[in-house]
């Protein structure tokens, strides 16, 4: 059966509740631990909550893989940035610059579904960070993208999708049939094995 919620016309299916709940958690978390504003963290939290829980461990990894990328490009634009003396032309050569990085990387590393969020995180950083602040800032972002997609990634392993049912389900169902199969085939062996040992003038009821 799947779990969904119809109000009116609208209805709201399990990912979206999960998703809410895990954008919820973000919030909870950096109001207990007074990390300032949850932003990247429920952003993240969004981008990595898939359908299941397989997509959302994949997405996930990407998610984590490119904005480790974008979060590296991100501190090493900021270093380059405080060292120029015009910062508003080092921002137009840099920021296209270190947006081929990370794409150019993240293809090498064959995490082609992380660009966007590589890409995503590095801009955030580029265009968000204080220019009075210091490069731990960019570090704090970047570790916000992880809280984000490990809430994702909690509640998609704690709420588990009917369709995920289903799959296992099916799976067993190969797997036994496939069992059967084998013993099938191994029964005819032994048939063929007993018919080549009858002598061949043995007489047939």
């Amino acid at each position: 059966m799947v779990v969904k919620m119809v109000i009116g016309k609208y209805r709201i299916g399990l990912r979206t509740l999960k998703t809410a709940i895990a954008v919820m958690c973000c919030i909870i978390f950096f109001h207990i631990t007074h990390r300032g504003s949850p932003m990247v963290a429920t952003l993240a939290a969004v981008f990595a909550l898939r359908e299941d829980m397989s997509t959302t461990m994949s997405f996930g990894k990407s998610r984590i893989l490119g904005n480790t990328i974008g979060g590296i490009s991100g501190i090493l634009y900021y270093l380059c940035l405080l060292n120029l003396p015009n910062q508003s032309i080092g921002e137009i050569f840099l920021v296209p610059f270190f947006v081929l990085v990370t794409i150019t990387i993240s293809i090498r590393l064959k995490n082609e579904k992380g660009i966007i969020g590589g890409v995503s995180t590095l801009l955030f950083l580029c265009f968000s960070i204080p220019k009075t602040s210091s490069f731990t800032y960019a570090i704090d972002r970047v570790i916000d993208t992880f809280i984000g997609t490990l809430f994702a990634i909690l509640w998609n392993y704690l709420i588990k999708s009917p369709l995920e049912d289903k799959e296992e389900t099916l799976e067993e169902k190969k797997e036994q049939l496939a069992i059967k199969k084998r013993e099938v085939a191994s029964l005819e062996e032994e048939i063929d094995s007993m018919e080549k040992n009858i002598p061949a003038d043995t007489p047939l009821d």
